[in-house]
């Protein structure tokens, strides 16, 4: 039997390419029924939680790891825990595979990166297991402590591919350190972090010392998007006026370097510098748009220099073929998610001491590039060493309270 093809009246493509493109475009536009905005007051500790409880679900871990750093430094170690675990709840099931609609819908063409849930890039979920294992220490549970270690070298892998591995030093050295405090080899652990350190010597592993010390300092990286459409994820290091520190207790006085970069974490993967660009999305956009100029601007030249119904028609179709495609194109959304967790530091370090038990205050001094002391970051801290049993962990950050009982 031959094959037919019915030619359409031209009041038909016309009405058809009217339905066609509305839909497009409306697949394109369509959101999510908005909440009522949340009332800011411009303090961490108190939007925070409301926004954790009360805000978009795609944005509660990264208000609960905010509130997390900020109840950190003003020693809320109960309500950073809380927002901690309820953060790495949902990175741990996203990441493991568990099904989230927000990112199944950001991995298509036509949603943007920010309608996903966020579980941060590779450094920021990295910080959150570092500051728990923190946390864990600090109750008394080193191997808890070791367990997010572990976890955050691994949220900075490619665990998929075997192409790089996590880099943190400080992961890796308190990973060894708690394994040797617990009574095992932490030997290869301190291997790993002696060689991604950079013009840092770590020491040895001290196990008889029952005080460690976390300091933080400097701003965090800044996340932007660049390129054409914006689908370019970059970022911008701001300068970091503090680049050491130095810790007293009475007539002592330790030099701390920082062993940790965050803003080198943010811009490397394995040591490499990494592109974050979301390259598919981008370049389906640039050449379905493309396309649809072409094929747009044949049909309207072929329907306006036919003279026969029939030229007419198949120009129609083209320019119907071209709106479409242009369609696709505006629907397409490539830009980057430029959500951040935007309080973490720019530098991590530690230190280790023997101390006899009972009560004890410390200063911290942060210093310039010169060596000279920055007095407005100087901090102040009362803790007391148990006689036995659990070390003393003491938190302290350029942006801590001061003074402070910990």
């Amino acid at each position: 039997m031959p094959l037919t093809v019915k030619i359409l009246p031209a009041r038909c493509w016309r009405f058809s390419l009217a339905c066609v493109c509305a839909l497009a475009l409306s697949q394109g536009c369509a959101t999510a029924p908005k909440q009522p905005p949340l009332k800011l007051t411009g303090d961490i500790l108190v939007d925070g939680p409301a926004a954790v409880e009360l805000g978009p679900q795609k944005d509660r871990v990264l208000w609960a790891c905010r509130t997390a750093a900020a109840a950190m430094r003003t020693g809320q170690f109960d309500l950073a825990e809380r927002m901690l675990d309820d953060a790495l709840m949902t990175i741990g099931g996203i990441t493991s595979g568990a099904a989230d609609k927000g990112a199944k819908q950001a991995r298509s063409h036509f949603y943007s990166e920010s309608r996903k849930s966020f579980i941060g890039e590779p450094y920021e979920r990295s910080m959150a297991y570092i500051y728990r294992g923190i946390l864990y220490w600090m109750d008394g549970q080193p191997d808890n402590a070791r367990a997010c270690f572990r976890s955050a070298q691994i949220a900075d892998s490619d665990t998929e591919n075997k192409t790089y591995a996590g880099d943190w030093v400080l992961a890796d050295y308190l990973d060894g350190y708690a394994t040797a405090k617990l009574g095992g080899d932490g030997a290869d652990a301190l291997k790993r972090a002696q060689a991604a350190a950079k013009n840092v010597s770590l020491p040895p592993f001290n196990t008889r010392a029952n005080t460690l010390f976390f300091i933080e300092f400097g701003p965090a990286p800044v996340k932007f998007a660049a390129g054409q459409y914006g689908e370019q994820l970059r970022f911008n290091t701001p300068p970091s006026q503090i680049k050491s520190a130095e810790l007293k207790i009475g007539q002592m006085s330790f030099p701390v370097a920082p062993s940790d970069d965050v803003a080198f974490q943010a811009t490397t993967r394995g040591g490499r510098v990494m592109d974050h660009i979301l390259g598919k999305k981008a370049v389906f956009k640039s050449t379905t748009s493309t396309i649809g100029d072409v094929a747009l601007i044949g049909g309207i030249g072929t329907a306006m220099a036919s003279n026969n119904r029939t030229g007419q028609q198949i120009g129609a179709g083209l320019a119907f073929a071209g709106l479409l495609s242009k369609a696709l194109s505006a629907s397409t959304m490539p830009d980057a998610d430029t959500r951040m967790w935007d309080n973490l530091p720019r530098h991590l370090s530690f230190a280790t001491l023997q101390l006899p038990a009972g009560q004890h205050e410390a200063t911290i001094l942060f210093k310039d590039a010169s060596g000279s002391v920055l007095q407005k970051y100087s901090k102040t801290v009362s803790f007391n060493v148990p006689s036995e049993g659990k070390d003393k962990v003491v938190f302290v950050s350029d942006k801590s309270s001061t003074p402070q009982i910990q």
